[in-house]
């Protein structure tokens, strides 16, 4: 029998997470079944959309949501022999028994000196969310211009990266000068500290005189609010998050921008990036291939032990990392 650690969800957040909302759990697990397979956990990943989902996909003393990667240890699935690696929606746990339903190969072609750790990040579910919420979303074309916040994130630094290979300008708002040099860094044609800048609305309007084409959108609350004025005619806008809004315990409210939209016949779409799950396999060959030729950099916030999970957790929403936050066991 196999012993896996777990963290559990003790009960769910009332405003920011602290530590005595989690509990860390030993449980037993049978040898697999015919059809199963037994998964050792080698990176785990934290992400933003942990805070807002554990509330409506998570009961108390539930197991806590997330992906991992992980190595098939023993099998009795042939579509996954001993050996291969997976990423799985098995949750905050080392070791896990899986009927293979939630897990998906590790691409074939992968190369050997590219951390298995990406595939939790650009080369995965954030990296996939950057590109379908640009194009799919955005629909963006050479020579418009992209104002992304939360910049030097998961998700926004290849939110950035993308839209230059695509021809655009690029505008970037992040929490910290070292973030906002990482930016500057990735190619970003315009990139400030939110947290510095006098004025939020002077700021958008220097970066970008004329406004803006294209918002990707991961913050919401306030800064929203002054974004959406800066926007071009017809200008399209992905709401992908609103990290400013998570930890809220009463509800932020206005000022109202329908006025605004109407005006400009803004395009607003909130996405999840399950939509176009049936590109991922092609998607992430391409940005592999991105990866390969230098066009696409991928920093990582690396935690390591699985006991430090919730730490990990809370540190990426306070914003201490810059790209992707991920923990290895």
């Amino acid at each position: 029998m196999a012993q896996a650690k777990i963290w559990v969800l003790k009960q769910h957040f009332d405003g920011f997470p602290k530590d005595s909302d989690f509990e860390l759990k030993v449980e037993q697990l049978s040898e697999p079944a015919d059809g199963e397979v037994l998964l050792e956990a080698i990176f785990l990943s934290v992400d933003p959309y942990m805070r807002p989902f554990s509330r409506f996909r998570m009961q108390a003393e539930d197991v806590m949501i997330g992906t991992q990667v992980a190595k098939v240890i023993k099998s009795n699935n042939p579509s996954f022999p001993v050996g291969c690696h997976v990423v799985g929606r098995s949750g905050w746990r080392t070791h896990t028994l899986s009927d293979g339903s939630d897990l998906t190969k590790i691409l074939d072609n992968w190369p050997h000196d590219v951390s298995l750790s990406h595939a939790l990040g650009a080369i995965g579910m954030p990296g996939l969310t950057a590109l379908y919420g640009l194009e799919e979303v955005c629909a963006i074309k050479p020579g418009e211009t992209l104002l992304v916040n939360a910049a030097a994130g998961a998700v926004g630094s290849v939110v950035g990266q993308i839209a230059k290979l695509k021809g655009c300008k690029v505008v970037g708002s992040a929490g910290g000068d070292d973030k906002v040099a990482y930016l500057k860094e990735l190619g970003f044609d315009q990139a400030f500290n939110y947290k510095t800048v006098l004025s939020l609305e002077e700021a958008l309007k220097n970066a970008s005189p004329e406004g803006y084409d294209c918002y990707f959108e991961n913050v919401g609350g306030p800064f929203s609010s002054v974004a959406i004025p800066q926007m071009k005619n017809l200008g399209r806008i992905a709401v992908c998050g609103a990290i400013s809004l998570y930890n809220d315990s009463t509800p932020q409210t206005g000022p109202y921008q329908q006025l605004t939209m109407i005006v400009k016949q803004l395009k607003i779409e909130g996405f999840l990036v399950g939509r176009w799950e049936h590109k991922n396999e092609e998607s992430l060959k391409r940005m592999l291939t991105w990866m390969q030729e230098g066009k696409l950099k991928c920093k990582e916030h690396v935690t390591v032990g699985f006991e430090n999970m919730p730490a990990a957790f809370m540190g990426m929403l306070k914003g201490e990392n810059i790209g992707k936050a991920i923990v290895k066991v």
